[in-house]
């Protein structure tokens, strides 16, 4: 045995005699409350709060979505749109011929992906308390790098049955063995001197789309 097992293995039998004659912990109490905004404005709530983050929120509804995506997409002068491979087709039928279509292939290299202009996907959650979106690499998200690598990022979120109030309310609906990004805003660091810098971890621009159902 090594010395540095030894010196572990002589700390932690320390460590088991000074607890042995210790009281049982009692079970933590679990009955605080998981949010502190009522059901009815978490919606606004959630605008609110991406909009704070530097986030451009828009509202819709399921069928003015298209236009909207594709009104974003030309103001934004997107000559490429990169999209997950299970986005709904719907999504992308009010854009215009001008805007090439890139699939996301395994193969994509990081340079290739930089080249794309925008990206449009879903994701798995919204919570309205923090403005942040959660992707769990949904097949109407595709793979995490596709949300990081473009400048341009156009969210698709339902208001009806993705917007939660709370992180605590939201753990219990995700799937802790996918990839989960979590979203708060543009890509944002600062320096030593508190210079904001946007977009080096992620997309410069964050465009999300609330769908009323």
């Amino acid at each position: 045995m090594s010395t540095g097992s030894s010196s572990r293995e002589r700390i932690l039998a320390r460590i088991r005699t000074a607890v042995a004659d210790a009281p049982d912990v009692p079970e933590a109490a679990r009955d605080y409350r998981d949010t502190h905004i009522p059901d009815d404005g978490v919606i606004d709530l959630l605008a609110e709060n991406l909009a704070d983050y530097r986030a451009i929120v828009h509202r819709t509804d399921a069928e003015g979505l298209p236009a909207v995506i594709a009104r974003l997409l030309t103001e934004r002068g997107t000559r490429t749109v990169l999209v997950p491979p299970l986005l709904p087709a719907s999504w992308l039928s009010a854009t215009g011929s001008g805007i090439i279509r890139v699939d996301d292939e395994p193969e994509a290299t990081a340079q290739e992906l930089d080249a794309v202009d925008s990206v449009v996907t879903g994701c798995a959650l919204a919570i309205a308390e923090t403005g942040t979106l959660v992707l769990d690499a949904g097949p109407d998200q595709g793979r995490r790098r596709i949300t990081l690598v473009p400048d341009h990022h156009i969210c698709v979120v339902r208001t009806s049955d993705q917007v939660v109030a709370s992180v605590p309310r939201a753990i219990p609906l995700l799937d802790p063995t996918r990839p989960l990004t979590w979203i708060s805003g543009p890509s944002a660091t600062s320096d030593i001197e508190l210079n904001r810098v946007e977009g080096v971890h992620g997309p410069r621009t964050l465009e999300v789309v609330l769908v009323d159902d």
